[in-house]
């Protein structure tokens, strides 16, 4: 029977039955078997460890008698701070003497422990502690695994011989996702009984316990295929990768689990990287972990102002809708760097589509009616609260420009290509004659938009544009925005509409240039450009506001520093509309100086030998 059963494996994904047989020997079945049960006994042992017992304190949480003494007490002290007859008062403190005494001191009896809250309550934290175990075990040691796994492929030159196989890559790479942590596998399933019994018991409903176990397989099938095309890239590392790469996703995990159990909402731009982990799906199902948080506030989670937190199920579809879209693109990279080493991560037709999904995300997130401001509160609960668009997007507008700013700048680096693929692709444009000189043109602007091989500045103009229509949009529609506000409580409200189409326009215009600056940099001969590239890019990001900084140089005094640095939003508010204006024909007089070098640097790569020889260079 295990024979056919492995036969029918190996018909159905034979690069999974490769890994089982190199895994599941008696040692390693021995091993998990030995190391699931101990962790059990051990976590059901310490949590076991404080069982009420004879010597309970009085004032315990699971004592009975404990509110009636605190009340006694409160009353005692009451009638202490009221009473001024010396003998009375006197009574009073040795009776609250006696009280404090009894509360702190004695013991519980037992028939008044509520030991059935108490098992609860006990069960409720082997279910959480085993959900916080089973999210850092698969996505932490499943990494590792996986990129030490490829590296080792690598080293011994089996996984050219793979990429040789007649199996489509989807078949490949799945087998490696589920073969290769698969006794990490069978240690997580050994537990997942005691997981199950330890949600029931805590009255966990069952629809939540298959939610979270569906929101974690979609995370991990996430980072797993993350994780092999960072291992199919990083072979540069040599064998620091495994080690790379799971510290990432463990530093990652933490600022997530931080980020989940303090803030109490996802009412941000941002909340699609929190989405990326299944710490909100457990705060879901225990709204005051950790936090005297408020239960309904993951509920109120909205996308597209479509109230998705309402129950778990919609709840989880947005978790998958987030996974959904990152995997989409993974393995559409994938796809193209498996077989072909060399190639680019994605076509520049796939970018577009990628930055236009990704603006869905963003602004899905961002358009959520929410509480801005309130103008009383009854019961410790807002009430006559008010909602305001303008303001709710003001907030994001930071994420919004860094979040696209991070989308450009990775889309930059994976798909400039190689010196020899512009060389080539030039040296074809030049050596290209056409009888009509507006087709030559029409189809040089074709190829820099859609040809990979071209360089990337025109495709980077075309994502800005995606980027930023949906932000015109909005600046050409919102009411606040017609006449300056300067008693606003957002500054975008306080800039105008002028100003704010002029800040869109510089964030065009800096991020052409660096794009530009960036692109001339990697068709330099040297080895080490994209080294160079990354060390540039670092400077023109971070050091324009650490300077203005240690300059003490502010926006409100000195505008036109901050209009020329990465960030001029923060001096739009202070500037003239004409010195605004000025700064953003400087920005694109520089664009285009560079943009003519560019051409020209392009022109001269793809010279032919015999021409560069003869012209001297």
């Amino acid at each position: 029977m295990y024979l056919n059963f492995l036969d029918k494996i190996g018909d159905w994904n034979p690069q999974l039955l490769r890994e089982i047989k190199g895994r599941l020997k008696v040692f390693n079945l021995i091993f998990a078997f030995a190391i699931s049960l101990i962790a059990q006994l051990g976590l059901f042992i310490y949590h076991l460890r404080e069982y009420p017992n004879n010597k309970y304190p009085l004032n315990g949480v699971y004592c009975n008698l404990s509110k009636v003494h605190q009340k006694q007490l409160e009353s005692v002290s009451k009638l202490i701070e009221k009473t001024q007859s010396p003998d009375k008062l006197q009574f009073l403190k040795a009776q609250q003497k006696q009280l404090d005494y009894n509360l702190y001191q004695q013991p519980c009896p037992m028939s008044e422990i509520n030991f059935q809250m108490w098992w609860r309550d006990h069960w409720e934290h082997i279910f959480i502690t085993l959900c916080i175990v089973f999210i850092y075990t698969l996505l932490v040691a499943g990494t590792y695994l996986l990129v030490n796994n490829l590296a080792q492929e690598e080293k011994r030159g089996t996984l050219n011989f793979i990429r040789l196989s007649p199996q489509p890559e989807t078949s490949i790479l799945t087998g490696k996702m589920l073969g290769v942590p698969i006794i990490m596998y069978l240690i997580i399933s050994l537990a997942i009984p005691l997981h199950i019994w330890s949600g029931i018991s805590a009255q966990v409903n069952i629809s939540y316990i298959v939610s979270f176990y569906i929101v974690l397989a979609a995370s991990c099938f996430f980072f797993y295929s993350a994780t092999l095309l960072f291992g199919l890239m990083s072979n540069r590392f040599s064998g620091f990768q495994p080690w790379l790469a799971s510290g990432a996703v463990f530093i990652f995990l933490l600022n997530a689990m931080q980020f989940a159990f303090s803030s109490e909402d996802l009412h941000t731009t941002a909340a699609w990287l929190r989405l990326l982990t299944p710490f909100d799906m457990l705060k879901y199902m225990f709204p005051s972990l950790l936090n005297n948080s408020n239960p309904s506030l993951l509920g109120e989670t909205q996308f597209f102002y479509l109230p998705l937190g309402r129950n778990v199920f919609t709840f989880t579809g947005l978790h998958l809708l987030n996974y959904g879209v990152g995997c989409y693109w993974i393995w559409q990279a994938l796809g193209r760097r498996f077989r072909n080493p060399n190639a680019t991560l994605l076509s520049k037709g796939q970018s577009y589509l990628l930055v236009a999904g990704y603006q869905v995300i963003f602004w899905g997130f961002t358009l959520q009616y929410t509480k801005n401001y309130c103008l009383a509160y009854r019961d410790n609960k807002p009430i006559n609260c008010y909602y305001d668009l303008n303001y709710q997007i003001s907030q994001n507008f930071f994420w919004l420009i860094f979040l696209n700013f991070v989308l450009l700048t990775c889309l930059f680096m994976i798909l400039s290509p190689c010196r020899q693929q512009v060389q080539d692709w030039a040296r074809y444009r030049h050596q290209q004659t056409s009888s009509s000189n507006a087709f030559s043109n029409k189809s040089v602007w074709r190829d820099l938009i859609w040809q990979d091989k071209s360089p990337v500045i025109v495709s980077v103009g075309v994502s800005l544009i995606i980027i930023t229509i949906p932000l015109l949009v909005w600046i050409l529609l919102a009411p606040a925005l017609n006449i300056h506000h300067n008693n606003a409580i957002d500054w975008v409200n306080r800039i105008g509409r002028l100003k704010a189409i002029l800040g869109v326009a510089m964030f065009i215009a800096i991020t052409m240039i660096y794009a530009t600056i960036l692109q001339s940099i990697l068709l330099l001969k040297t080895s080490k450009r994209v080294f160079l590239s990354s060390i540039i890019l670092g400077i023109l990001i971070f050091t324009p506001p650490i300077i203005l900084a240690l300059l003490e140089i502010r926006p409100e005094t000195n505008t036109m520093f901050w209009l020329f640095s990465n960030f001029p939003w923060a001096a739009l508010e202070y500037s003239a509309t004409t010195t605004t204006f000025m700064s953003l024909l400087a920005e694109f007089t520089v664009l285009a100086l560079l943009n003519v070098n560019l051409a020209n640097q392009v022109k001269l790569v793809g010279e032919s030998a015999t021409k560069a020889l003869l012209a001297g260079r």
